[in-house]
């Protein structure tokens, strides 16, 4: 596949690294003579230095051929306009926008995108994006990470082991006969800096964070048996008025009219527009390191505080000031993956990464197949994907433990007839069914293939 990138920011660089790894024809455009040299020297992709919206430098990078272009440049206008230009000037088949300025997505303006008039295929908010995921971390407290999957019959979920998990030091395949009738697969295990693959005899030891998928039934008793029982959250104060901290705190009034939230902005006229766009919450002006403040709005008797300000310092000094002060629990927006890596030791709970999440959701469009959504599970670690089987997809009518599935590939649920069933060797995948798997950033292609659409399948 010959894919264009504009932009070689944080997200760019992320979106052409993981296409370059899987051998597609990638080109990133972008105007700063620094990014471009930079990602040439690091990534095996062409650069073309130059604006990405303009016609000739779109030309230069090989759109008349294109399969797709990812605008994910720092201006929505560029962005939509390389839209508009791959599709009226080269027939690109599929056009991504990040757009930031929330003017531009109100529902009333929606006809915009469509064919006749700025034809972009999908549109990434990452404002959005991000207040959502945050909101699913809030629903099951203990969770550093939790993705629905299957129509929500499914969830992933990371956590954190401490030295009251009941599961330390128990060999993986001593799970099933301690929990027998427990729906849980365990994906992954990152270790320090490592990531390992779970065979059946890794033992689990404090200070492990886990990935694994459960039944959505079963997610409250699998965090037990994993050492977590908190309770949500229902005094919550969210540090930045900005977008994120606007979504996720009207997200919140509408979905549990029992929290207590409120909101500290150190911009006035921020913190104006926030008063007026939310129902119930208390909005704050100051600032979010000033302790005097912080003690205003209780901090001492909150359980969580989610830091979104625009500034990776802020947030992590925000959080552990909140955390000396006596708030149970921090939910942190870091952007630098330098910082994100240093977080757990400081004790901030949960890292939330607007890259990995806006990657993710750009991938789930550029993966081939059937494949109904992608998540990328750390940096470089591999990819959680939920796929549909068909007739003619290798890993349908055998036992799976007969199926030639790429090294380091687990599959962690099979949704057959709304029935979840954490699988065996013996399980047998039948076609239509929904399969959740963990796979390595190697094997992306090789499954890719397997759930393709054969052309005897019609």
């Amino acid at each position: 596949m010959k894919v264009i990138v504009c932009g070689a920011g944080q997200v760019g660089f992320s979106i052409a690294r993981y296409l370059a790894q899987e051998d597609n024809d990638v080109t990133v455009i972008d105007q700063s003579q620094e990014l471009t040299r930079k990602i040439a020297d690091m990534l095996d992709v062409k650069t073309v230095r130059g604006f990405a919206s303009h016609p000739e430098i779109l030309e230069q990078a090989g759109a008349n051929d294109t399969d797709m272009l990812i605008a994910v440049t720092q201006a929505d206008e560029v962005n939509m306009i390389a839209c508009q230009v791959g599709h009226s000037l080269f027939n690109i088949t599929t056009k991504i926008a990040r757009v930031r300025q929330q003017g531009y997505l109100d529902p009333k303006w929606a006809n915009l995108y469509t064919r006749d008039h700025m034809p972009i295929d999908v549109i990434i908010s990452p404002e959005r994006e991000v207040a959502e995921a945050i909101a699913r971390r809030l629903r099951m407290p203990g969770a550093f990470d939790l993705i629905s999957l299957v129509d929500d019959k499914v969830k992933l979920a990371g956590v954190r082991l401490n030295g009251n998990c009941p599961v330390i030091n128990t060999p993986l395949r001593q799970l099933t006969q301690l929990f027998p009738d427990l729906n849980v697969m365990i994906l992954g295990i990152v270790r320090g800096n490592d990531a390992i693959a779970p065979s059946d005899d890794e033992q689990l030891i404090e200070g492990d964070e886990i990935y694994f998928v459960s039944d959505s039934q079963h997610l409250e008793r699998a965090m037990t048996a994993f050492g977590h029982e908190e309770r949500e959250a229902r005094r919550i104060i969210v540090f930045g008025g900005g977008n994120i901290g606007q979504f996720l705190t009207q997200q919140i009034e509408a979905e549990n009219t029992s929290v207590n939230i409120k909101i500290i902005e150190k911009d006035k006229q921020r913190a104006e527009i926030a008063a007026r766009n939310l129902k119930r919450s208390v909005v704050l002006q100051g600032d979010v390191l000033d302790s005097a403040i912080l003690e205003e709005a209780n901090v001492s008797t909150a359980e969580t505080v989610v830091s979104v300000t625009n500034d990776d310092e802020t947030n992590i000094l925000s959080s552990l000031l909140a955390k000396r002060l006596g708030c149970a629990r921090a939910i942190t927006l870091i952007n630098s993956e330098t910082y994100s890596s240093l977080t757990p030791s400081l004790g901030i709970d949960v890292v939330v990464s607007p890259r990995h999440i806006t990657v993710s959701t750009i991938l789930q469009h550029v993966r081939r197949g059937r494949i109904h959504s992608v998540h990328t599970l750390r940096d470089g670690f591999g990819e959680l994907i939920e796929a549909e089987a068909l007739e003619t997809s290798p890993l349908v009518g055998q036992p799976l433990g007969d199926s030639d599935l790429p090294d380091g590939v687990i599959v962690g649920a099979v949704v057959h007839d709304d029935e979840v069933i954490i699988p065996r060797s013996s399980t047998i995948v039948h076609a239509g069914d929904r399969v959740v798997m963990f796979v390595p950033s190697k094997a992306v292609r090789d499954v890719e293939k397997m759930f393709a659409v054969q052309l005897e399948f019609f």
